[in-house]
């Protein structure tokens, strides 16, 4: 997959102030505050980046955490895991693997057969319903 690379001047014109502090500052959103935490609808989710297509409606799912949770990525090749020792936590970070633009993260408190909880902001993410 190519890279998406640009200058922070390029992010931050691409970006709204939310998605930049996010996605290029590595920010969380607030609990139970973002667009995406409560969407039902049928869709994808992509990466507000760089437009990647992430998560697939039928793997999100209500972990009651505050952030839209998902059970995998559509591939596994599009998101990018690290380890993550900020803020006194250890953590793994989900990073898109186009734009490297910072996700969320995953914990292993999941449902179904990976026992995986990719719990994203939802302003690294841009929802395209699916056509009726």
């Amino acid at each position: 997959m190519e890279k998406l690379d640009l200058t922070d001047a390029e992010w931050r014109e691409k970006l709204t102030p939310q998605q930049y502090h996010v996605l290029r500052e590595h920010g969380t959103e607030r609990a139970f505050t973002g667009e995406y935490e409560a969407n039902k609808a049928a869709g994808i989710y992509h990466c507000a980046g760089c437009g990647l297509p992430l998560f697939d409606s039928g793997h999100k799912y209500d972990s009651g955490s505050g952030w839209p949770s998902f059970t995998a990525p559509m591939e596994q090749d599009v998101v990018d895991v690290v380890a993550d020792n900020s803020l006194g936590m250890r953590r793994v970070e989900v990073r898109c693997a186009r734009c490297e633009g910072h996700l969320g993260h995953v914990f292993p408190d999941g449902p179904g057969p990976n026992g995986l909880r990719y719990c994203m902001n939802s302003a690294s993410l841009d929802f395209e319903p699916k056509d009726d």
